[in-house]
């Protein structure tokens, strides 16, 4: 069962606490890692890309010259196409890019990249964030206190608005709750930074 020193908000440390094995300490697994991360980017795009076909396209009506006689290439409407300013065929259309992998596979995925964090020793646990307003600049002074000075994704328990709102304004830092921490978040940043009521959340749900 990994452990890992647990701080103060001072950047004191306050003891050490255990992690649950099956969620921290299990060997990650690349591939499926992989996997989720193309998922979660393919979920992101927005797929309004558009053009406009023969259906769309204004004008055209009129069969341009009679079908026969003029020596030239029948033509059925001057928004064929081939014409300038014509419809456009096989172009793209508004689609969902979005898909889902088995939940098993998505579980194994969010384990694997804790685990990863864990073994690299960039899982850091801290009793609480209490702020009695929001502000930017204590928020700078914990993690000074921490010495992160990296990309940190900072998951807080619920409601817990003012430490939300202290962190978010940084351009190192990203803010998500206990029940909103995906693979892509964790491994697009370099360092984790947990309180200690939303890892027992974590646990909960990965359990």
């Amino acid at each position: 069962m990994p452990n890992v020193a647990l701080f103060k908000q001072d950047g004191t440390q306050n003891g050490e606490i255990s992690l649950d094995d099956n969620i921290f300490g299990i060997e990650p697994n690349e591939s499926v890692v992989f996997d989720a991360i193309i998922m979660q980017r393919a979920s992101l795009r927005q797929g309004t890309h558009a053009v406009k076909n023969r259906n769309a396209v204004r004008g055209g009506g009129r069969k341009p010259w009679r079908q026969k006689g003029t020596g030239r290439a029948r033509q059925g409407s001057i928004r064929s196409p081939q014409w300038r300013g014509g419809g456009v065929v096989f172009g793209p259309t508004p689609r969902s890019y979005s898909y889902k992998l088995p939940k098993k596979v998505r579980r194994l995925a969010i384990k694997s990249v804790l685990s990863s964090k864990v073994a690299d020793n960039n899982l850091i646990v801290i009793e609480s964030l209490n702020f009695d307003t929001p502000k930017t600049k204590e928020f700078q002074h914990v993690l000074a206190n921490l010495d992160i000075n990296t990309k940190v994704l900072l998951v807080l328990e619920n409601e817990n608005d003012f430490a939300a709102l202290s962190a978010r304004n940084l351009s190192n830092v990203s803010v998500v709750t206990a029940d909103g921490v995906s693979v892509l978040d964790v491994s697009a940043n370099d360092k984790l930074l947990l309180t200690q009521t939303a890892l027992t959340q974590i646990e909960e749900v990965l359990a």
